[in-house]
């Protein structure tokens, strides 16, 4: 049974108490921490010969290049045809609420010329390439496709690399349809 801590303002150590709640610290783990920068400075150091092998580790697929772990633009459109109307249909909407408000939040550039002559500014600019985590595995993540690419592509982002869990192989139709869309 899970055990509910209540606190409440007038408990005379409340700010203690929600000071070790809140501590991000201890929510960390320091092993996870040090496997994380040791798998990066291997593919650093090694490039695709270690994804390829975390690969295998990891979820158990065996690929002969880092090419042939890619997902292509008519796997994803199957994924479309696979999934059941209604989900489609749900996902749609939550890619044009997600685009719509982040729409509101470009900043755009500005210039002018001062007193003096001088131009003063700012230019805004979209990087060109972002990569994307899509946590998966056990469950389906179509929330974080959406929530990372969406914002992304309203910035201008030209190509985005999502990477995802696939456990023996096994890609989720929802996560692929969510990209998809």
């Amino acid at each position: 049974m899970i055990q509910v801590r209540r606190l409440a303002t007038t408990q005379p150590d409340f700010e203690a108490r929600l000071a070790e709640l809140l501590a991000f610290e201890s929510a960390q783990d320091n092993q996870v921490e040090t496997t994380v920068a040791a798998i990066v400075a291997d593919v650093k150091a090694r490039g695709d010969a270690a994804v390829l092998d975390y690969t295998r580790r990891f979820d158990r697929v065996e690929a002969a290049s880092v090419a042939a772990l890619e997902v292509s633009r008519a796997d994803l459109r199957q994924a479309l045809k696979r999934i059941p109307k209604a989900t489609l249909s749900a996902l749609a909407a939550a890619v044009r609420r997600v685009r719509a408000y982040h729409a509101r939040q470009i900043a755009r550039s500005w210039r002018y010329r001062d007193a003096t002559g001088a131009e003063l500014g700012q230019r805004v600019t979209a990087i060109d390439r972002v990569g994307i985590y899509v946590p998966g595995g056990k469950a389906a993540y179509p929330s974080s496709v959406i929530m990372n690419a969406v914002p992304a592509k309203v910035a201008g982002v030209r190509e985005i690399i999502m990477l995802v869990p696939a456990p023996g192989g096994e890609r989720n139709d929802l996560v692929l349809a969510a990209a998809a869309v």
